[in-house]
């Protein structure tokens, strides 16, 4: 089986441990020909991204995945195909990035006070010092000896009623679908199954989603098991949306999640890359890669 397109993953420009480049030099290696970068709330590791992917032979999407307040909810839409350079999408993607300083600082003092000192500054150690995200905070703690696991660590300290939760105040969904529309690219809602909505509430987001503009979902995603996947392509069905298809890949310290290694689309869905020229970078020159 070839490796899917992979849409959705990270790098050292937010929550990642590869850089830019050493992703898309991995995502090779594993067969994939067409890959994404999707960090969260910045398209900084965009072009170092585009010139090593196209270096590689790949078909290189630019993207980001854009935090979202919804239904008293933190959920993420991803953009693919955006423009880097676009005002829009760098303004309110800049404001988001605001919040997000504001609140790594809050979770450290909230950390401290609870008894758990310097966790701030050694999360800052995990980052690239611009972009300080939650799954830094939870490095930090298991490597001040705090909890066994990054997912421990969420479990324990970064949930509500915990000592580091800090809730969020993101993009409103409209805002969000209007930046990535107005930079060209098309709005995805990132892994639908892991916000835990009922049935009646995620229908209720997909209706809000298509009015704001949106127009595909994840129905594969790293974090979908098989009922999940079935779950999701029948919604995609019903509503009429295209079929994405993302790893949510963070790094080699999550060996159960690789690059491409993703179930193919299940049958009856448009996937979103279905009318992408998806021609070698060669044949296609990106104004990004270009570095223009």
């Amino acid at each position: 089986m070839n490796p899917s397109p992979d849409l959705h993953a990270h790098s050292t420009a937010s929550d990642g441990t590869l850089t830019p480049s050493a992703l898309m030099a991995r995502a090779r290696a594993a067969g994939v020909a067409v890959m994404a970068l999707t960090d969260h709330d910045t398209l900084e590791g965009l072009p170092e991204a585009a010139i090593a992917a196209r270096s590689q032979g790949m078909y290189f999407v630019p993207g980001v995945e854009i935090s979202v307040s919804w239904g008293g909810r933190t959920i993420h839409v991803v953009g693919l195909g955006v423009d880097h350079d676009n005002a829009v999408l760098q303004e309110g993607l800049k404001g988001l990035r605001r919040f997000r300083d504001w609140r790594a600082e809050e979770m450290g003092r909230r950390l401290a006070k609870a008894g758990y000192p310097g966790v701030f500054e050694r999360a800052q150690g995990f980052s690239n010092g611009r972009l300080i995200g939650r799954t830094h905070f939870a490095r930090a703690l298991v490597a001040l000896g705090h909890a066994e696991s990054v997912r421990q660590v969420f479990q324990h300290f970064l949930v509500r009623g915990k000592p580091g939760h800090v809730a969020g105040e993101w993009a409103a969904l409209g805002d969000a679908v209007g930046w990535i529309r107005a930079a060209g690219g098309q709005a995805v809602i990132a892994h639908p199954a892991r916000y835990g909505f009922t049935r009646s509430k995620l229908r209720r987001l997909v209706a809000e989603f298509i009015e704001a503009g949106g127009e595909g979902i994840e129905v594969v995603s790293g974090s979908h098991n098989r009922d999940e996947v079935l779950t999701m392509a029948n919604l995609a069905r019903q509503a009429g949306l295209l079929a994405s298809a993302g790893s949510d890949y963070h790094g080699p310290e999550n060996p159960w999640i690789e690059l491409g290694r993703l179930p193919p689309l299940p049958a009856g869905l448009r996937p979103i890359w279905h009318d992408w020229p998806l021609r070698l970078p060669a044949e296609t020159p990106s104004a990004l890669a270009e570095g223009s």
